[in-house]
């Protein structure tokens, strides 16, 4: 029905403008004649644009003016650009550039080889793109527009990521990010953060790819460029998709599709892109004598009155038999559709509580982190200092109690926000070099003293030829071994526990490990077999009150074990013991494993300035105490703002940087240091999760990440690595 009355309504209009007398235009001048055409295309009335900047390129060559004629070519090439005539367009700026070269260059006819290489990457054709692209951008530096530069490099970084060169891209894009935010820059910002979202999409790393749409998406918003915004929205799905959130991706999709229909309203009201082959035609045929081309237009118009008059009655007639079908099918429809919203209402509903309670729980795990951590990392600092200033025999005997009640409490705390990341299905699994036999010879030494106190006999048995080096996870594999081998020391009093590693076989560069810890503890009943690896399952109230702990390390060992591909296997029985055995293949490594306990010489320290930014004035007191005892000089500061012109008046070795601060928080201050001052190391502190936020914190333009609580040798080789 749409169809027949686009029709009709294109008829009537056409029979209108038959009966128009033609109007005598002042002929002004050519820029007269592109004023005006530039006029009705801003105003999608690409008809009458087309037929006045014809009447541009008719004067320009009456006057034989070959850079008028040049302009107005140039123009046109827009204009079918805008209606998506690709070859057209491509045409057109030919013409259009081969005038240009009889003149000086100018910023016209740079803009215009700037376009023709936008018309090919339109159609993908890249190498021409780039010729196009350098000479505008040659152009443009004869003539002294740095402006330009801008607009030229987005489209060759643009190319750069269309062939795979990607890193040549990101080396274009990051000039045109770290540009202010000012609206002169909205356009080419929001494409390049875009660009690079998709580049970090396509490496699978899909935080950061999220961080840079989402700021490519606020300032397409503000530049109302709502094509952007539709692929933006695209994008961003496929990659919430690619991390399996459903929510999220189909939130996104909706989005674009929104955007879409919108573009397409604002398209089917543009008049004149159904008049585009008649005005090719009218083009094609100018230099035909004007009396004929009157006399055939008129006998045209006879014949097309006649035509329309039948159709007109045609369609009214049919008009009116559709309109009775589609009431009926109209009746018909709404009741359909009416069952139809309510079944998506009851969705909507369900769906709207599962991503509330998901929320909910999310946030609740962060300010669990938070306020925990902060606290902690007070009590834990202050034990290390203590420790370190040499104190009595009896105080020592407390420090050490109350570091052991830190470790403790930090376990309880860690065990509860692994549980929530290893479930969330956004976890990479390392494929780095690694010594098994290492690793398992450090952590026995490791629960010695624990075995030794619930007096067990505990060994390690390695059966087979284990290669040296193997290519795997070293630090989900320790999360495995020291979850199931502190179980079964706590479960075991006066009895025996056996780490057992055999090479199953070797084949294809391919070792296949079995893994098993054995205990003779109390066991596990077999009504409760199956549902020891949910979460918060302990076998009973009696355990947890006698042995504690969470109830959440069987489940991480579960989770952990078929990340790396494998199953875990429980075998026991009550009050005899238990064996927990899993399977893993790993690749052959070739480089030897480099011992990493000792990175750094202490004197890089000395004499080193370090700007600590920390709120909390506790916090303040022990970073403080533990950079001056390595010989570093500290200055404290408790919010970003000041921060920020401190670091500009002052010459630092280092800042630490809290990434929650009063007023503006940590990201924020260091992105605005990085505006004036690339070089300088931020490294930030912060109480949530590293492994869910390390991507997202490095984005702002921190150097590395340290969580608290501090671990001491940790926090003092991340400050030695980024002195070095």
């Amino acid at each position: 029905m749409k169809q027949f009355l686009v029709l009709f309504l294109f008829l009537s209009v056409a029979v209108h403008a038959q009966k128009k007398t033609n109007a005598t235009e002042p002929l002004d001048s050519t820029n007269y004649y592109i004023e005006l055409a530039n006029f009705h295309k801003k105003n999608n009335n690409f008809r009458s644009s087309q037929d006045y900047i014809q009447k541009a390129i008719e004067f320009a060559e009456k006057k034989q003016d070959i850079q008028a004629q040049a302009d107005a070519y140039s123009f046109l090439g827009s204009v079918y650009f805008e209606l998506k005539k690709i070859q057209d367009a491509i045409q057109t700026y030919d013409k259009s550039i081969q005038l240009y070269t009889t003149q000086k260059p100018s910023s016209n006819q740079a803009y215009a080889l700037y376009n023709l290489g936008v018309c090919y990457v339109e159609i993908k054709d890249y190498s021409k793109a780039e010729y196009y692209f350098k000479q505008a951008e040659d152009i443009y530096e004869t003539i002294e527009i740095a402006e330009a530069k801008e607009l030229v490099n987005l489209q060759k970084g643009i190319v750069y990521r269309a062939k795979g060169e990607n890193q040549l891209a990101l080396s274009i894009f990051n000039t045109i990010v770290v540009k202010p935010d000012e609206e002169d820059h909205f356009r080419t910002k929001a494409q390049a953060l875009y660009q690079i979202g998709l580049i970090e999409a396509e490496g699978n790393r899909n935080n950061l790819a999220l961080n840079y749409m989402n700021r490519a998406m606020d300032l397409s918003v503000k530049n109302k460029n709502y094509e952007l915004q539709a692929n933006v929205a695209k994008s961003m799905s496929e990659v919430y998709e690619k991390m399996i959130d459903i929510p999220n991706s189909f939130k996104y999709i909706k989005q674009h599709l929104r955007i879409r229909d919108s573009i397409k309203e604002i398209n089917s009201k543009r008049v004149g892109t159904e008049d585009f082959l008649s005005f090719k035609q009218a083009e094609q045929l100018k230099s035909i004598d004007q009396m004929n081309r009157e006399n055939k237009e008129q006998q045209r118009a006879n014949k097309f009155s006649k035509l329309i008059s039948i159709l007109s009655i045609a369609l009214i007639s049919i008009l009116s038999l559709l309109s009775l079908s589609l009431y009926k099918n109209n009746i018909i429809r709404s009741q359909s559709n009416k069952q139809l919203q309510d079944k998506n209402q009851e969705l909507q509903i369900s769906k709207d509580k599962a991503e509330k309670a998901s929320k909910a729980r999310a946030e609740f795990l962060s300010t669990v982190s938070h306020e925990l951590r902060t606290p902690l990392n007070a009590i834990n600092g202050i034990t290390h200092l203590l420790i370190e200033e040499n104190p009595k025999k009896s105080q020592l005997q407390y420090l050490t109690s109350l570091k052991f009640s830190g470790d403790y409490l930090l376990t309880f705390i860690n065990d509860i926000l692994e549980i929530n990341r290893v479930e969330s299905d956004n976890i990479e699994v390392e494929q780095i070099n690694l010594n098994i036999k290492q690793l398992l010879q450090d952590i026995f030494n490791s629960f010695k003293d624990l075995a030794r106190k619930n007096n067990n006999d505990f060994n390690i048995e390695l059966n087979g030829e284990i290669p040296e080096n193997l290519i795997g996870d070293p630090t989900k594999l320790s999360q495995i071994f020291i979850n199931l081998i502190n179980n079964a020391l706590k479960f075991t009093k006066d009895g025996k526990v056996t780490i057992t590693t055999t090479v199953i076989k070797t084949e294809n560069e391919i070792t296949t490990l079995l893994f098993e810890i054995t205990d003779t503890g109390i066991g596990i009943p077999p009504e409760k077999q199956l549902s020891i690896f949910e979460s918060f399952a302990q076998g009973s109230v009696e355990i947890n009150r006698k042995y504690g702990g969470t109830g959440l390390g069987l489940a991480i060992v579960k989770r952990l074990v078929s990340l790396l591909g494998g199953k875990i296997k429980l075998t026991s029985s009550e009050g005899i013991g238990s064996t927990f055995s899993f399977i893993v293949d790993f690749k052959l490594g070739q480089q030897t494993i480099v011992d990493n306990k000792k990175q750094y010489d202490e004197s890089i320290f000395v004499g080193k300035k370090v700007l600590v930014v920390e709120d909390n004035k506790i916090n303040q007191m022990i970073t403080k105490k533990m950079l001056e005892n390595k010989g570093m000089v500290c200055e404290l500061i408790d919010n970003g703002e000041n921060s920020i012109e401190m670091v500009r008046s002052t010459p630092y070795d280092l800042i630490l940087m809290d990434v929650h601060l009063p007023g503006i928080n940590g990201t924020v201050a260091t992105q605005r240091i990085r505006e004036f001052n690339k070089v300088i190391p931020v490294i930030a502190l912060t109480a949530i999760s590293l492994n869910e936020n390390r991507e997202m914190l490095l984005s702002f333009g921190m150097n590395d990440v340290v969580t608290k609580p501090f671990n001491p040798d940790n926090f003092y080789k991340v400050i030695a690595n980024q002195l070095a």
